[in-house]
């Protein structure tokens, strides 16, 4: 089973395909217009004497002329045996799919990123038989986002570029930047960048502690113990224990007041009286998702509620 900061390396790519016009400019490589992108499964195991897996397979496929597929691999420290992986990985996609295969590798050190560049040679000292050559992003070539405007209109890249950037000097800065610009994305998309940031940081690392002082996370990832899934599972087991609806909303009310507490917003005792004397629970549920992303506990309330 892959780590949790593994799979963030890489997942971002399969679920949020935008990402790869900005990746193949950061690698001043071509893109088709308009090309539509496919998530392939990532075995490449063909009668299973032995488990191979790529972490993510995409087939892009513009408007006009062929395709290609791009298999993307979280790489978080060197591995002398990869070369040969990556190298059947290339060899049995291209052969399945009748289509040229590229290797993109994601790092998140700067060594680890100089040696993922190789290239990995197969065959004799004399004579190579087969050569791999990777496109990998890493510290080196993704950019480091400081301004929240900036990060404001990509916050896919931007979260990209954070999880890249987690060990970097400047990296509270890189994360107090896209913590305010997530206050301009929707709902959804601000509880989806934030809990893979805050997997893909881990829990214990200074950037991860960070991000969870920044941000309230969603639930995209259950079971991962993130700030918003323990809140609802909180809200739950008193809801559960109580044995009634109103427990259940008082519940669902205390997790809105804990995410506002943890986003250091403040609430007035009114405020709280409202959120607390609420028992409809597709109320209290609205309120929970704009407690993500408002800036004052009034902007909760609309004339709706």
């Amino acid at each position: 089973m892959v780590s949790s900061r593994h799979e963030a390396a890489h997942r971002l790519f399969q679920e949020r395909p935008e990402l790869l016009a900005p990746v193949f400019r950061i690698l001043d490589l071509p893109l088709p217009e308009k090309a539509a992108v496919e998530v392939l499964t990532p075995d490449a195991t063909e009668i299973r004497p032995l488990e191979r897996r790529v972490d993510s397979v995409l087939r892009v496929n513009p408007l006009e002329g062929d395709g290609f597929l791009l298999a993307i691999e979280a790489q978080g420290r060197r591995d002398e045996a990869k070369g040969v992986s990556w190298a059947y990985y290339l060899s049995y996609l291209t052969a399945k799919y009748e289509r040229p295969a590229l290797l993109l590798v994601v790092c998140q050190d700067k060594a680890t990123a100089d040696w993922a560049m190789g290239p990995f040679q197969l065959g004799l000292d004399d004579w190579t038989a087969l050569s791999v050559h990777p496109l990998v992003l890493g510290p080196g070539n993704v950019p480091v986002i400081l301004d929240p405007e900036e990060a404001a209109q990509d916050l896919t890249l931007a979260t990209f570029s954070a999880l890249t950037h987690g060990s970097h000097r400047d990296a509270p800065a890189i994360l107090k930047a896209l913590a305010r610009a997530m206050g301009t994305g929707d709902p959804d998309s601000v509880r989806y960048y934030t809990e893979l940031l805050e997997i893909g940081l881990g829990s214990t690392t200074p950037a991860g502690i960070t991000w969870r002082n920044e941000m309230s996370a969603g639930t995209y990832f259950p079971g991962r113990g993130t700030l918003i899934e323990e809140t609802f599972l909180k809200g739950k087991a008193e809801g559960m224990a109580e044995g009634k609806a109103e427990g259940e909303a008082h519940g669902r009310a205390r997790g809105v007041l804990r995410v506002l507490e943890k986003r250091g917003i403040p609430t007035l005792a009114e405020t709280r009286d409202r959120i607390t004397s609420c028992t409809d629970l597709d109320t209290l549920d609205r309120w929970l998702d704009r407690a993500v992303t408002v800036s004052t506990a009034d902007e909760l309330f609309t004339e709706d509620d």
